[in-house]
């Protein structure tokens, strides 16, 4: 089993690497190259990927404790059964990436690219979603309460049986969603009939 702990790198390609089952400690890693790299089962704990591409990159049943990635690129990964937990995601690009199963405990997934992704049934109370880009997003049946959906966009998302109680929706357009099925606290109903033209006394 590899070990790496609190080393740095800047502009390595890793591509095609195999860090299978390794583990990385309070690592950083900035604008680094993973494309097709294998880290399957890995674990990282606080460690820092700043501008990283992980094209293509596996991470099946890999384990992520309080580490960022920011602005990274995860185009076409695989990521199932990956956990990320309370994790900084900020900016990253999902886009294509495989993500049935994942795993995500608290953290802050705002400004991500998460078009498309099969989410449903997800616990993501407390998440940090602010401006992401949930156009056509699986969230049925998940779990959304308190988490912070400020100016997300989220037409055409596939709502049906989730729980936003809680949840902070600031600015985002109702009129581009279906919320047949969903769980509200009065607040936010309140919000939704003002946003078609409802006068509440």
């Amino acid at each position: 089993m590899q070990q790496y702990n609190e080393q740095e790198y800047n502009q390595v390609d890793f591509s095609h690497a195999d860090f299978r089952e390794g583990e990385l400690n309070k690592c950083t890693f900035t604008k680094c190259r993973f494309t097709g790299a294998h880290l399957d089962e890995v674990w990282t704990n606080a460690c820092h990927f700043i501008e990283c591409d992980f094209t293509n990159t596996a991470f099946n049943a890999s384990i992520h404790k309080g580490s960022s990635f920011t602005n990274c690129r995860f185009r076409g990964a695989n990521l199932f059964v990956a956990k990320f937990e309370s994790c900084k995601m900020v900016g990253s690009d999902f886009a294509e990436a495989h993500m049935d199963g994942i795993t995500i405990l608290e953290g802050d997934w705002s400004y991500t690219n998460l078009r498309h992704a099969h989410l449903a049934k997800q616990n993501l109370r407390g998440v940090r979603f602010i401006e992401a880009d949930l156009h056509e997003t699986n969230l049925e049946k998940a779990d959304l309460r308190d988490a912070d959906l400020s100016r997300a966009q989220m037409s055409k998302c596939r709502l049906h049986g989730a729980d936003l109680r809680g949840a902070l929706l600031d600015g985002v357009d109702f009129k581009f969603l279906d919320i047949k099925g969903v769980r509200m606290d009065m607040q936010q109903a309140v919000a939704v009939a003002r946003s078609y033209g409802a006068k509440i006394d």
